[in-house]
Formats: structure tokens, C-alpha cells, sequence
């Protein structure tokens, strides 16, 4: 069984920065998929950046140099610095995960973050 939990949100003004982290446990494997996604009051969960095991990443355009994903295999940890936050980052975000070995798919709880302008 796959968890994941999430923690770093929090209330921030605009233009500051915020760090989430994302704690895997159980048989995530090494070959795997994980991101983070959002979703806004009334809108639909969107991806906001994700790695692979390798390393290589992917953006929403909306987030690109301002936010980095990173994970530490080590650990099963994936974080996600976020700089320059403006209004419309204000969303719950989740953690997932993709186990290639599995064909499974895993949810954090969510985290909300809040910006104000």
C-alpha cells in the first residue's frame, strides 16, 4: 500500500515563497512518475510540474520559472519551491504518483496554499 502525505502549505502574501514537501511510504519502486497538481475552487485538478526517476522534468507554463520540482529517491521525497507566488497559485495541492511497475496511480490528501494579493 502506497501513502502519501503531503506538508508545507500555508498563507502567504504575494511574491513570497513556499516549499512543499511529499513523503512517500510503501512499494513505490524506483521506476515511477511524480508530480504535483492543483486545483482551484471550481476548476479542474491541473498539473503543475512533474519528475521522472531520472530526473527530467515538465512544467505547466503558468508555473515555469517560478516553481521547481525536485525529489530525493533516497528519502521517497518529492518537494516543490515555490517563488513568486501570485493570487492565482491559491489552490489545494496534491502529490502523486505513478508506479510504472504497478500500473498504479497514488493521491496524496492535498495541501492548501493560499496567496493574497
Amino acid at each position: 500500500q502506497v501513502q502519501l502525505v503531503e506538508s508545507g502549505g500555508g498563507l502567504v502574501q504575494a511574491g513570497g515563497s513556499l516549499r512543499l514537501s511529499c513523503a512517500a511510504s510503501g512499494s513505490i519502486f524506483s521506476n515511477n512518475v511524480m508530480g504535483w497538481y492543483r486545483q482551484a475552487p471550481g476548476k479542474q485538478r491541473e498539473l503543475v510540474a512533474a519528475i521522472i526517476s531520472g530526473g527530467s522534468t515538465n512544467y505547466a507554463d503558468s508555473v515555469k520559472g517560478r516553481f521547481i520540482i525536485s525529489r530525493d529517491n533516497a528519502k521517497n521525497t518529492l518537494y516543490l519551491q515555490m517563488n513568486s507566488l501570485k493570487p492565482e497559485d491559491t489552490a489545494v495541492y496534491y502529490c502523486n504518483v505513478v508506479v510504472i511497475a504497478l500500473k498504479s496511480n497514488y493521491w496524496g490528501q492535498g495541501t492548501q496554499v493560499t496567496v493574497s494579493s
